[in-house]
Protein backbone atom coordinates (compact mmCIF):
# COMPACT_ATOMS: atom_id res chain seq x y z
CA UNK A 1 0.00 0.00 0.00
CA UNK A 2 1.12 3.54 -0.72
CA UNK A 3 -0.29 6.39 1.34
CA UNK A 4 -0.13 10.17 1.09
CA UNK A 5 -0.28 12.25 4.27
CA UNK A 6 -0.63 15.98 3.72
CA UNK A 7 0.45 17.89 6.79
CA UNK A 8 2.44 14.83 7.82
CA UNK A 9 4.99 16.86 9.77
CA UNK A 10 2.27 18.20 12.03
CA UNK A 11 1.01 16.87 15.32
CA UNK A 12 -1.56 14.28 14.20
CA UNK A 13 0.05 13.80 10.79
CA UNK A 14 3.38 12.68 12.22
CA UNK A 15 1.67 10.09 14.43
CA UNK A 16 -0.32 8.89 11.41
CA UNK A 17 2.83 8.60 9.28
CA UNK A 18 4.44 6.50 12.01
CA UNK A 19 1.39 4.24 12.26
CA UNK A 20 1.30 3.72 8.49
CA UNK A 21 4.99 2.84 8.36
CA UNK A 22 4.51 0.39 11.21
CA UNK A 23 1.74 -1.19 9.11
CA UNK A 24 4.09 -1.70 6.16
CA UNK A 25 2.89 1.21 4.02
CA UNK A 26 5.06 3.34 1.81
CA UNK A 27 4.34 6.87 2.98
CA UNK A 28 4.75 10.19 1.22
CA UNK A 29 4.51 13.14 3.59
CA UNK A 30 3.72 16.49 1.97
CA UNK A 31 4.25 19.50 4.20
CA UNK A 32 5.35 23.10 3.67
CA UNK A 33 6.49 23.33 7.33
CA UNK A 34 4.47 26.50 7.95
CA UNK A 35 3.16 24.87 11.12
CA UNK A 36 4.54 21.33 10.89
CA UNK A 37 7.98 20.70 12.35
CA UNK A 38 10.82 18.66 10.81
CA UNK A 39 11.58 17.51 14.37
CA UNK A 40 8.28 15.64 14.40
CA UNK A 41 9.63 13.32 11.71
CA UNK A 42 13.28 13.25 12.75
CA UNK A 43 12.88 10.05 14.73
CA UNK A 44 11.55 8.37 11.56
CA UNK A 45 14.65 9.29 9.56
CA UNK A 46 16.01 6.29 7.74
CA UNK A 47 12.76 4.36 7.96
CA UNK A 48 12.24 2.33 4.82
CA UNK A 49 9.31 3.55 2.75
CA UNK A 50 9.18 7.15 4.00
CA UNK A 51 9.49 10.06 1.58
CA UNK A 52 9.18 13.61 2.93
CA UNK A 53 8.46 16.32 0.36
CA UNK A 54 8.51 20.00 1.28
CA UNK A 55 5.78 21.57 -0.81
CA UNK A 56 2.68 23.73 -0.58
CA UNK A 57 -0.46 21.74 -1.39
CA UNK A 58 -1.63 24.62 -3.58
CA UNK A 59 1.36 24.12 -5.89
CA UNK A 60 -0.55 21.83 -8.24
CA UNK A 61 2.27 21.14 -10.70
CA UNK A 62 4.57 20.07 -7.88
CA UNK A 63 2.04 18.16 -5.82
CA UNK A 64 -0.04 16.26 -8.41
CA UNK A 65 2.76 13.91 -9.60
CA UNK A 66 3.38 12.86 -5.98
CA UNK A 67 -0.06 11.22 -5.89
CA UNK A 68 0.61 8.81 -8.76
CA UNK A 69 0.09 5.27 -7.54
CA UNK A 70 -1.37 6.35 -4.20
CA UNK A 71 -3.88 3.98 -2.60
CA UNK A 72 -4.88 6.03 0.45
CA UNK A 73 -4.85 9.83 0.80
CA UNK A 74 -5.11 11.43 4.23
CA UNK A 75 -5.65 15.17 4.06
CA UNK A 76 -4.53 16.82 7.31
CA UNK A 77 -2.69 19.89 5.99
CA UNK A 78 -4.36 23.04 7.30
CA UNK A 79 -3.83 26.28 9.15
CA UNK A 80 -5.24 26.07 12.66
CA UNK A 81 -5.98 28.34 15.67
CA UNK A 82 -8.73 30.85 16.23
CA UNK A 83 -6.97 34.19 16.62
CA UNK A 84 -4.77 34.13 13.51
CA UNK A 85 -7.75 32.99 11.44
CA UNK A 86 -9.63 36.12 12.55
CA UNK A 87 -6.63 38.27 11.65
CA UNK A 88 -5.80 36.55 8.32
CA UNK A 89 -9.01 35.04 6.89
CA UNK A 90 -7.85 35.00 3.26
CA UNK A 91 -4.72 33.07 4.17
CA UNK A 92 -6.88 30.50 5.94
CA UNK A 93 -9.25 30.24 2.99
CA UNK A 94 -6.33 29.60 0.65
CA UNK A 95 -4.82 26.91 2.86
CA UNK A 96 -7.96 25.17 4.10
CA UNK A 97 -10.36 25.55 1.17
CA UNK A 98 -8.22 26.04 -1.94
CA UNK A 99 -5.67 23.59 -0.54
CA UNK A 100 -8.36 20.96 -0.03
CA UNK A 101 -9.57 21.41 -3.60
CA UNK A 102 -6.01 20.98 -4.85
CA UNK A 103 -5.55 17.75 -2.89
CA UNK A 104 -8.95 16.44 -3.99
CA UNK A 105 -8.08 16.97 -7.64
CA UNK A 106 -4.67 15.36 -7.21
CA UNK A 107 -6.28 12.33 -5.55
CA UNK A 108 -9.00 12.11 -8.20
CA UNK A 109 -6.48 12.38 -11.02
CA UNK A 110 -4.38 9.60 -9.49
CA UNK A 111 -7.37 7.32 -8.99
CA UNK A 112 -6.86 7.08 -5.21
CA UNK A 113 -8.82 4.24 -3.61
CA UNK A 114 -9.58 6.13 -0.38
CA UNK A 115 -9.65 9.78 0.67
CA UNK A 116 -9.87 10.61 4.37
CA UNK A 117 -10.38 14.22 5.46
CA UNK A 118 -9.49 15.41 8.95
CA UNK A 119 -12.39 17.76 9.69
CA UNK A 120 -12.92 19.81 12.84
CA UNK A 121 -15.58 19.65 15.53
CA UNK A 122 -15.31 23.45 15.66
CA UNK A 123 -17.90 23.47 12.86
CA UNK A 124 -20.58 22.92 15.53
CA UNK A 125 -19.80 26.24 17.21
CA UNK A 126 -21.89 26.41 20.37
CA UNK A 127 -24.12 23.30 20.08
CA UNK A 128 -27.57 22.82 21.55
CA UNK A 129 -27.28 19.09 22.22
CA UNK A 130 -24.79 16.94 24.13
CA UNK A 131 -23.40 14.59 23.12
CA UNK A 132 -23.43 16.36 19.76
CA UNK A 133 -24.42 14.22 16.73
CA UNK A 134 -23.26 14.74 13.16
CA UNK A 135 -26.76 15.98 12.33
CA UNK A 136 -26.39 19.02 14.62
CA UNK A 137 -26.48 22.35 12.77
CA UNK A 138 -23.13 23.81 11.77
CA UNK A 139 -22.45 27.18 13.40
CA UNK A 140 -18.80 28.05 12.76
CA UNK A 141 -17.80 31.01 14.92
CA UNK A 142 -14.52 32.07 13.28
CA UNK A 143 -12.70 31.65 9.95
CA UNK A 144 -10.71 28.56 10.97
CA UNK A 145 -13.93 26.69 11.77
CA UNK A 146 -15.62 28.01 8.64
CA UNK A 147 -12.79 27.09 6.28
CA UNK A 148 -12.48 23.57 7.69
CA UNK A 149 -16.25 23.15 7.29
CA UNK A 150 -16.12 24.43 3.70
CA UNK A 151 -13.29 21.99 3.04
CA UNK A 152 -15.54 19.19 4.25
CA UNK A 153 -18.27 20.34 1.87
CA UNK A 154 -15.76 20.12 -0.98
CA UNK A 155 -14.80 16.58 0.03
CA UNK A 156 -18.42 15.43 0.09
CA UNK A 157 -19.10 17.17 -3.23
CA UNK A 158 -16.17 15.38 -4.88
CA UNK A 159 -17.57 12.12 -3.55
CA UNK A 160 -21.07 12.75 -4.91
CA UNK A 161 -20.09 14.25 -8.27
CA UNK A 162 -16.91 12.37 -9.17
CA UNK A 163 -17.34 9.20 -7.14
CA UNK A 164 -14.20 9.82 -5.09
CA UNK A 165 -14.35 7.28 -2.23
CA UNK A 166 -14.12 9.82 0.57
CA UNK A 167 -15.02 10.10 4.24
CA UNK A 168 -14.72 12.97 6.70
CA UNK A 169 -13.85 12.63 10.38
CA UNK A 170 -14.70 15.50 12.74
CA UNK A 171 -11.98 15.36 15.37
CA UNK A 172 -12.70 16.56 18.92
CA UNK A 173 -9.94 18.19 21.02
CA UNK A 174 -7.07 15.88 20.07
CA UNK A 175 -4.11 15.92 22.47
CA UNK A 176 -0.86 14.02 22.86
CA UNK A 177 2.89 14.21 22.31
CA UNK A 178 4.11 16.53 19.54
CA UNK A 179 1.10 18.82 19.69
CA UNK A 180 1.94 22.27 18.38
CA UNK A 181 4.32 24.60 20.21
CA UNK A 182 4.07 27.51 17.75
CA UNK A 183 3.97 31.18 18.55
CA UNK A 184 0.18 31.64 18.31
CA UNK A 185 -2.08 31.32 21.32
CA UNK A 186 -3.83 27.99 20.88
CA UNK A 187 -4.68 24.65 22.46
CA UNK A 188 -4.84 24.40 26.23
CA UNK A 189 -2.29 21.59 26.61
CA UNK A 190 0.50 23.47 24.86
CA UNK A 191 -0.24 26.58 26.90
CA UNK A 192 -0.36 24.74 30.24
CA UNK A 193 2.69 22.53 29.72
CA UNK A 194 4.91 25.48 28.81
CA UNK A 195 3.62 27.32 31.87
CA UNK A 196 4.35 24.32 34.08
CA UNK A 197 7.93 24.07 32.80
CA UNK A 198 8.45 27.77 33.45
CA UNK A 199 6.96 27.63 36.93
CA UNK A 200 4.18 30.00 35.95
CA UNK A 201 0.50 29.68 36.95
CA UNK A 202 -1.97 28.03 34.62
CA UNK A 203 -4.17 30.63 32.87
CA UNK A 204 -7.63 29.11 33.30
CA UNK A 205 -10.42 30.65 31.25
CA UNK A 206 -13.44 31.59 33.37
CA UNK A 207 -14.02 29.35 36.37
CA UNK A 208 -12.54 26.26 34.72
CA UNK A 209 -15.76 24.26 34.87
CA UNK A 210 -16.02 24.18 31.07
CA UNK A 211 -15.57 20.66 29.73
CA UNK A 212 -13.90 19.27 26.65
CA UNK A 213 -13.98 15.95 24.82
CA UNK A 214 -10.22 15.34 25.02
CA UNK A 215 -9.27 12.62 22.51
CA UNK A 216 -5.81 11.06 22.66
CA UNK A 217 -3.86 11.24 19.43
CA UNK A 218 -3.36 7.49 18.97
CA UNK A 219 -7.14 7.01 19.17
CA UNK A 220 -7.62 9.70 16.51
CA UNK A 221 -5.02 7.98 14.31
CA UNK A 222 -6.75 4.61 14.67
CA UNK A 223 -10.00 6.26 13.58
CA UNK A 224 -8.27 7.62 10.46
CA UNK A 225 -6.85 4.17 9.74
CA UNK A 226 -10.21 2.48 10.25
CA UNK A 227 -11.88 4.94 7.88
CA UNK A 228 -9.30 4.23 5.18
CA UNK A 229 -9.48 0.46 5.61
CA UNK A 230 -13.29 0.33 5.44
CA UNK A 231 -15.68 0.26 2.51
CA UNK A 232 -17.70 3.15 3.98
CA UNK A 233 -17.84 6.20 1.71
CA UNK A 234 -19.64 9.53 1.64
CA UNK A 235 -20.03 9.66 5.42
CA UNK A 236 -19.21 12.28 8.04
CA UNK A 237 -18.34 10.88 11.47
CA UNK A 238 -17.39 12.30 14.86
CA UNK A 239 -14.21 11.15 16.60
CA UNK A 240 -14.25 11.69 20.36
CA UNK A 241 -13.29 10.09 23.65
CA UNK A 242 -16.78 9.14 24.76
CA UNK A 243 -16.80 11.61 27.64
CA UNK A 244 -15.91 15.11 28.79
CA UNK A 245 -13.39 16.45 31.31
CA UNK A 246 -13.27 19.88 32.92
CA UNK A 247 -10.31 22.22 32.62
CA UNK A 248 -10.17 22.15 36.42
CA UNK A 249 -9.61 18.40 36.29
CA UNK A 250 -6.75 18.92 33.83
CA UNK A 251 -5.15 21.45 36.19
CA UNK A 252 -5.55 18.99 39.05
CA UNK A 253 -3.69 16.29 37.11
CA UNK A 254 -0.92 18.65 35.95
CA UNK A 255 -0.51 20.20 39.39
CA UNK A 256 0.28 23.87 39.90
CA UNK A 257 -1.10 27.33 40.78
CA UNK A 258 -3.89 28.95 38.79
CA UNK A 259 -4.87 32.43 37.64
CA UNK A 260 -8.20 33.08 35.98
CA UNK A 261 -8.70 35.04 32.76
CA UNK A 262 -11.98 36.32 31.27
CA UNK A 263 -14.39 33.91 29.65
CA UNK A 264 -14.27 34.26 25.87
CA UNK A 265 -17.19 34.88 23.49
CA UNK A 266 -18.11 32.19 20.99
CA UNK A 267 -16.54 29.39 23.04
CA UNK A 268 -18.79 26.48 24.03
CA UNK A 269 -19.14 25.53 27.68
CA UNK A 270 -18.89 21.90 26.59
CA UNK A 271 -17.65 19.83 23.67
CA UNK A 272 -18.87 16.24 23.66
CA UNK A 273 -18.98 14.00 20.59
CA UNK A 274 -21.76 11.57 19.90
CA UNK A 275 -19.67 8.68 18.55
CA UNK A 276 -22.49 6.20 17.92
CA UNK A 277 -22.11 6.51 14.15
CA UNK A 278 -18.39 5.72 13.92
CA UNK A 279 -18.78 2.89 16.43
CA UNK A 280 -21.52 1.37 14.29
CA UNK A 281 -20.01 1.94 10.83
CA UNK A 282 -16.33 1.34 11.57
CA UNK A 283 -16.31 -0.54 14.85
CA UNK A 284 -13.94 2.08 16.24
CA UNK A 285 -13.72 2.83 19.95
CA UNK A 286 -11.29 5.01 21.94
CA UNK A 287 -8.82 3.14 24.13
CA UNK A 288 -6.75 5.73 26.00
CA UNK A 289 -8.24 7.30 29.12
CA UNK A 290 -7.79 10.98 29.81
CA UNK A 291 -5.67 10.28 32.88
CA UNK A 292 -3.37 7.93 30.98
CA UNK A 293 -3.06 10.46 28.16
CA UNK A 294 -2.08 13.24 30.57
CA UNK A 295 0.54 10.95 32.11
CA UNK A 296 2.07 10.44 28.66
CA UNK A 297 2.12 14.20 28.11
CA UNK A 298 3.96 14.75 31.39
CA UNK A 299 6.47 12.05 30.47
CA UNK A 300 7.18 14.01 27.26
CA UNK A 301 6.97 17.50 28.74
CA UNK A 302 10.44 18.58 27.58
CA UNK A 303 9.02 18.88 24.06
CA UNK A 304 7.30 22.11 25.18
CA UNK A 305 10.44 23.70 26.63
CA UNK A 306 10.80 25.94 23.55
CA UNK A 307 7.12 26.87 23.46
CA UNK A 308 6.05 30.43 24.33
CA UNK A 309 5.10 30.96 27.96
CA UNK A 310 1.78 32.80 28.03
CA UNK A 311 0.81 35.23 30.78
CA UNK A 312 -2.42 37.05 31.50
CA UNK A 313 -1.07 40.16 29.77
CA UNK A 314 0.24 38.43 26.64
CA UNK A 315 -2.97 36.41 26.32
CA UNK A 316 -5.03 39.59 26.59
CA UNK A 317 -2.99 41.15 23.78
CA UNK A 318 -3.16 38.02 21.62
CA UNK A 319 -6.91 37.59 22.00
CA UNK A 320 -7.94 41.23 21.58
CA UNK A 321 -9.35 40.49 18.13
CA UNK A 322 -11.19 37.47 19.50
CA UNK A 323 -13.13 39.65 21.95
CA UNK A 324 -13.60 42.46 19.45
CA UNK A 325 -15.07 40.37 16.65
CA UNK A 326 -16.64 37.39 18.39
CA UNK A 327 -18.00 39.66 21.10
CA UNK A 328 -19.87 41.59 18.44
CA UNK A 329 -21.19 38.35 16.93
CA UNK A 330 -22.53 37.12 20.24
CA UNK A 331 -24.01 40.34 21.61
Amino acid sequence: MRSIVTGGAGFIGSHLAERLLDGGHRVTVIDNFSTGRPENLAYLAGRKGLDVVEADINERRTVAPLFEGADWVFHLAALADIVPSIERPLEYARANVDGTLSVLEAARGAGAKRFVYAASSSCYGVPDDFPTPETAPARPQYPYALTKYLGEHCVMHWHRLYGLPAVSLRLFNVFGPRSRTGGTYGAVFGVFLAQKLAGRPFTVVGDGTQTRDFTFVTDAVEALMAAAASDVTGEIMNVGSGGTVSVNRLVELLGGPVVHIPKRPGEPACTFADTAKIRKLLGWRPKVSFEDGVAVMLDNIDYWRQAPVWTTDTIADATEGWFRYLGRENR
